[in-house]
């Protein structure tokens, strides 16, 4: 007892004289909104004590009731040293009148006798779903009217093929989007068979997709997430067209069920969806092509330069040929450069750094020529066109570098050690060693592996781990085929996942989705822990399968305690940060001891 009075003592002191961040105050605009419904726009003060919030006028937006506060303090204690923050959340809930895009305006607080002000937030405010379909399909912002009982449509989930331009050149950039389209959330997504890119070349893009973004489209709001995204590079002129790729996809349903307080459980479904397939007319290059052109295709510039200003005989030198700009900077060929014949010439050395920017590829590339003069005299390196197509002006660019007068000086006399000299720049240039004279000192004794001591272990080794593996892979087919198994293996794998996901809501004072994930969480977890579909799972029969599994009173009470308190919190006053947070806890914490029990035998 003593000693945790001590720590608390600590804490306060390290606290009293802890490190402080400096006050801010910021506006956190809502993510998705469809006219219609209601939104909060929540401001955020950091570090500080307020006084004298008002709330913002939004223009096409009807200010129902607010603000709402909640507190959040953190403190940390790291090699002795301590530090704090306090976050005070100011959310106003408006109602969002009708479709467009408007401006937070500023907001003002006055906290330790200064005023601080937020800086103006755009934010879009959607359709909502036509009302001819309104009954007769799902929408993002309603689980109601995705009940099992309504077949999921072509029109509910679908992939689309999106390229930025509807006709090009040969080798001119486009961007190429595969994006995804739904009303309902999404377990699980698996391509079957990719869309095929014949014709083109491909720079793909590295990006992870998420379905947090909400879009407009024919007239349907829905959730979408980019799968895909690469710039394409036409190799041929005429109709090109991008094959259709294939999906398949488990969507989530919500089913009611009755019972003391009632409510919904998610309800997985597997389909299957395929992308549209596009074409797009590629116009092949103008002819006649300028002399010089070898299929670079967009926006550049060239440069060179030679390394020294002096040379001397059968000493190496190089000159330096940069393009930068943007387009198909990765098919460019090497320039030729007319190099006098009295220098001996190597292998050219060729480097590409280029990176996706937008709609196209930018970049550079850059050769090295490295040359060996072998006479005394006045020499020209002559001046190289570069030429280049340019799509947006329709045109052929012609790009000169300058020629360079150079003299070449005496330089040592040809000798053994500058001979190794060239022939480590050809090795170099060529990656081919050089072969070595003389003797080597080469064996002709043979000596057969099985008169060897080490033969006849290895030999048993080699067949102990042949038996090995095929033990292994025997109970690697016994227990894929338990799939009831391989569910409650991963049951807590994929509950941790999906309160991962209710953390983040959390975390964004997300309340209505905080609750909507930690029932899928829940439900989805009993039905893959106790092997009970989550269609026969109801909250009269939670208790008896808990208990029949194994677990305590105490641990059954919790589980039914969270189930309750999320169907409820949607028809309740919204409770505090520190309350759902206790929910979030106990979740976790229920959750681990469901993964700590040993399930009791029948």
């Amino acid at each position: 007892m003593i000693r945790r009075v001590y720590i608390l003592i600590a804490i306060l002191i390290g606290i009293a004289f802890g490190t402080h961040a400096e006050t801010s105050f910021t506006t956190i605009p809502p993510r998705t909104v469809i006219a219609g419904n209601k939104f909060n726009i929540t401001f955020r003060l950091k570090d500080g004590q307020g006084s004298g919030l008002k709330a913002p006028e939004v223009k096409g937006c009807t200010l129902l009731f607010g603000p709402s506060t909640s507190t959040m303090q953190n403190y940390q204690w790291v090699n002795g040293k301590s530090t704090s923050s306090t976050t005070v959340d100011y959310s106003f809930t408006y109602r969002a009148d009708s479709p467009g895009t408007y401006v937070i305006g500023e907001a003002h607080i006055t906290s330790g006798g200064k005023t601080y002000t937020t800086k103006p937030v755009s934010f879009t405010v959607l359709p909502p779903d036509k009302a001819a379909q309104a009954g007769q399909s799902a929408r993002v912002d309603d689980i109601s009217s995705q009940s099992p009982d309504k077949t999921v449509s072509a029109n509910d989930v679908f992939v689309r093929i999106i390229l930025n331009k509807s006709h090009a050149y040969e080798q001119e950039a486009i961007l190429c989007t595969i994006k995804l389209y739904t009303k309902y959330s999404i377990s699980s997504f698996m391509p079957t068979t990719q869309p095929a890119f014949d014709g083109f070349l491909i720079e793909e893009l590295n990006l992870q997709p998420q379905l947090n973004e909400v879009e407009h489209y024919n007239g349907q709001n829905y959730m979408t997430a980019i799968l895909k995204q690469c710039i394409i590079f036409p190799q041929k002129s005429g109709k090109l067209t991008i094959n259709s790729g294939k999906y398949d996809v488990t969507v989530v349903q919500h089913e009611r069920f009755t019972g003391f307080w009632g409510g919904t459980r998610p309800v997985e479904k597997e389909i299957k969806v395929s992308s549209n397939s596009a074409s797009i007319n590629i116009t092949p290059l103008p002819q006649p092509q300028p002399e010089g052109f070898t299929g670079a295709v967009g926006t550049f510039s060239i440069d060179s330069k030679l390394n020294t200003a002096s040379f001397k005989t059968n000493e190496a030198a190089s000159l330096t040929y940069t393009i930068k700009g943007t387009g198909n900077i990765k098919s460019i060929k090497e320039p030729e450069i007319d190099f006098p014949s009295e220098f001996e010439q190597y292998t050219p050395q060729t480097s590409v750094d280029a990176r996706v920017t937008g709609s196209t590829v930018t970049g550079s590339m850059t050769v090295e020529y490295t040359f060996v003069p072998q006479t005394v005299g006045n020499f020209t390196i002559g001046a190289d066109k570069f030429v280049y197509f340019n799509p947006d002006t329709k045109q052929y660019v012609t790009l000169s570098t300058p020629s360079y007068n150079i003299k070449v000086a005496q330089g040592a006399a040809v000798s053994s050690t500058s001979n190794v000299s060239k022939q480590s720049i050809a090795s170099k240039n060529t990656d081919i060693l050089h072969i070595k004279m003389g003797d080597l000192g080469l064996s002709k004794t043979h000596t057969y592996i099985f008169h060897s001591w080490w033969y006849v272990p290895l030999y048993i080794l080699l067949a102990l781990i042949l038996l090995a593996v095929i033990l292994i892979y025997r109970k690697q087919v016994k227990l894929n085929a338990d799939i009831q198994g391989r569910r409650l293996a991963h049951a807590g794998k994929v509950a941790k996942k999906r309160l991962k996901t209710a953390k983040g809501y959390l975390d964004a004072h997300d309340n209505d989705k905080f609750y909507d994930e930690m029932l899928r969480a829940v439900w989805g977890y009993l039905s893959d822990k106790l092997g009970i579909p989550a269609s026969q799972l109801t909250r009269d029969n939670i208790a008896q399968q808990l208990q029949s599994y194994g677990a305590s009173e105490n641990l059954t009470s919790s589980i039914i305690e969270i189930i309750d308190e999320c169907e409820m919190a949607r028809y309740s006053p919204a409770k505090s940060d520190e309350q759902i947070e206790h929910l979030f806890r106990q979740a976790s914490e229920a959750m681990n001891d469901m993964e700590n029990l040993k399930r009791a035998k029948r």
